[in-house]
């Protein structure tokens, strides 16, 4: 059976797209998953961390391959044949050359991070996804617990057409401390890190075994 792929688009850089991707695929690739990541953004931060694990492990434990962005349905078709769930990273825009990404999706992942202007960046992105039939679910990332302006951006994003994932990312160091060093926040065996991402990893793989 072929794997599922989920692509994580947002059109505002700095949302946290590459993380949100390390994160999930650790965690799955944790549970016994066999995990391929698939980088279409030009800056390369998913590449970057993964040479990092490469050369820090022995065995990465993950797949890896870059594309451009027309070139991803030929990878993701040819990742899916080995892999349980191909994770696609995509760059900060929204306009035609997320077609492909969102064409080959069996999940949109979209990162908010807590502000509006990130919420208002969805716009566009949520347009696309609807054009094309995919589902589409936020995540919430770089939460500040307690705050007006998370509680805010957490509620604004509920009206929104798209689901919202229960679970959330807050603004934890370890975060970024982790994508230096070519892990996942779970293997760095930080508590509330770990929780945030394991409810998070469930919540996202019961979605697409829904």
């Amino acid at each position: 059976m072929a794997g599922k792929v989920i692509s994580i688009v947002q059109q505002k850089g700095g949302s946290g797209k590459t993380t949100l991707a390390v994160n999930l695929a650790v965690a799955a690739m944790q549970r016994g998953r066999r995990v391929a990541l698939l980088d279409t953004d030009p800056q390369g931060s998913l590449g970057r961390w993964f040479m990092t694990r490469h050369e820090r492990l022995a065995d990465p434990g993950l797949d890896f391959s870059t594309s451009s962005a027309w070139g991803v349905s030929y990878e993701c078709d040819k990742l899916r044949r080995e892999a349980d769930l191909v994770i696609v990273d995509t760059p900060p825009k929204a306009d035609a050359d997320l077609r492909p990404a969102l064409r080959a999706a069996d999940l949109v992942l979209v990162p908010v991070a807590a502000s509006h202007v990130d919420l208002w960046a969805t716009d566009g992105v949520l347009d696309l996804a609807s054009r094309e039939g995919k589902r589409t679910c936020l995540v919430l990332n770089r939460m500040r617990a307690g705050t007006r302006l998370g509680e805010e951006v957490a509620g604004a994003a509920g009206e929104l057409t798209a689901d919202i994932a229960a679970a959330r990312l807050a603004n934890r160091v370890v975060y970024a401390e982790s994508l230096g060093l070519g892990l996942g926040a779970t293997e760095m065996r930080r508590g509330a890190a770990t929780a945030e991402v394991e409810a998070l990893a469930d919540e996202i793989l019961g979605i697409l075994a829904g």
